[in-house]
């Protein structure tokens, strides 16, 4: 398969794949969030990535929160998963917060590249990951306010 037909792909599972849950007070969203893969050329069905951590409020002076979760393999076999990545893919402000922008830079990864290193057998819920964490990203002296309740939406890719 071309590049340009796996990029395609990759993008159209991802607009498919993505999904945010409900949020919770202060400045940010508890989510969970969907993803894409191809692995191997044997693989069928892409992967979807589940979020699976607890997290708690992220805002100001909140500890940043650790990523985990499993995977769904609708393949029949075991694919292979040697790295996930990890991005903010939006983030939506919440009905009726106050003025002003919400966006990306509101908010900080650690660990965008998360060594995952195994087979992840066939079924839901199977293999697991962690790494990564979450947080607020306090700018000083920035009226910050139009974050709070909002949801973020995190992509999940894998390799």
């Amino acid at each position: 398969m071309s590049s340009l037909a796996k990029t395609i792909c990759r993008a159209a599972l991802f607009l498919g794949l993505l999904v945010g849950s409900s949020h919770v007070d202060v400045a940010a969203a508890y989510w969970q969030s969907g993803g894409t893969s191809t692995g191997a050329a044997r693989v069928a069905h892409p992967l979807t990535v589940n979020q699976t951590a607890d997290l708690g409020p992220i805002g100001p002076g909140a500890p940043a929160q650790t990523l985990s979760g499993t995977f769904d393999n609708r393949n029949g076999q075991s694919v292979h998963v040697s790295t996930m990545r990890v991005s903010i893919a939006k983030v939506v402000k919440a009905p009726r917060a106050a003025a002003g922008s919400c966006d990306a830079s509101d908010f900080t990864l650690t660990q965008r590249t998360i060594a995952v290193g195994t087979d992840v057998p066939s079924g839901r819920g199977t293999g697991s990951w962690s790494g990564g964490t979450v947080a607020f990203n306090n700018k000083p002296g920035i009226d910050q306010n139009a974050c709070q309740g909002a949801t973020v939406k995190l992509r999940y890719t894998t390799s």
